[in-house]
């Protein structure tokens, strides 16, 4: 009898500590990888960068979501939050980087991955392999049609459609949803949340080639501010090099980078 007493309450104060076994996987995903010893110490010279990255809070100082009887998912540009963090995100799929997989690993590098189905084709594996390492994977859309003005059957068709795609690739169902080209309307936020989007994301910050772009506001960064980090249809620096070029900005303006879906 108090052995089947004990193992209930364990399993029940397991179930307390996460409402959100997405989130959940991904921080354990990063736990795995953090790295330990010397190596750890050099890895943000491996990366280029002069010093490490700072640790993000153990605790948001605040967190922003939708709330369970909302109409909309909210959409949002920037997080309210006193922490000093900003949010590296990353669109489509096309650039499929190796050495962004090392990065993310030996920098424990928060990034989160918002993909288009058509964009990505036969790359899915190596989203799998950033998500091992601690990569979110996100919604954005299937083939990536500006959504703005399209009737609900079509902006759910490509909203719940890459819903339904993620999760028989990754067996998750993403919470977060960026619309292509950042264009929406009304019908877009009552399609995602029918499809079980928790927020509509945008960004304030965009990293191209060599620098930074904002969309409005102060022309640096502030803390909250998600980055979109553009992606490279030229021949531009590989994935990896624009990713440290963002990091040294970021630390230049005493923030470090977390985990979007800790705030969200």
């Amino acid at each position: 009898m108090l052995l089947t007493t004990l193992t209930t309450l364990a399993t029940l104060a397991g179930c307390a500590q996460s409402v959100d076994p997405i989130e959940r996987l991904g921080k354990k995903a990063a736990a795995r990888v953090r790295p330990h010893g010397p190596a750890a110490q050099d890895a943000y010279r491996h990366w280029g960068l002069t010093v490490p990255l700072a640790p993000a809070p153990r605790h948001p100082a605040r967190s922003l979501a939708g709330s369970p009887g909302a109409a909309f998912p909210p959409v949002v540009d920037h997080v309210p939050t006193t922490d000093k963090v900003v949010f590296l995100t990353y669109d489509d799929g096309a650039e499929r980087d190796p050495r962004l997989v090392d990065m993310v690993r030996e920098l424990r590098l928060p990034v989160s991955m918002f993909l288009t189905d058509s964009v990505v084709g036969p790359g899915y594996a190596h989203f799998a392999r950033l998500r091992s390492v601690g990569a979110n994977i996100q919604n954005h859309t299937l083939d990536h049609p500006a959504l703005r003005g399209l009737p609900y059957a079509g902006q759910r068709a490509e909203i719940c459609g890459q819903q339904d795609k993620l999760r028989a690739r990754f067996g998750l169902r993403p919470r977060l949803f960026r619309p292509p080209y950042g264009t929406y309307d009304t019908t877009t936020r009552r399609a995602a949340a029918d499809c079980g989007i928790a927020a509509i994301v945008l960004w304030r910050a965009s990293m191209g080639p060599t620098d930074l772009t904002y969309t409005h506001g102060p022309h640096r960064l502030h803390p909250g501010d998600i980055i979109a980090v553009a992606p490279d249809e030229s021949t531009g620096p590989a994935l990896r090099e624009r990713t440290t070029r963002l990091l040294r900005r970021v630390q230049e303006q005493g923030l470090t980078v977390a985990r979007l879906e800790d705030y969200l």
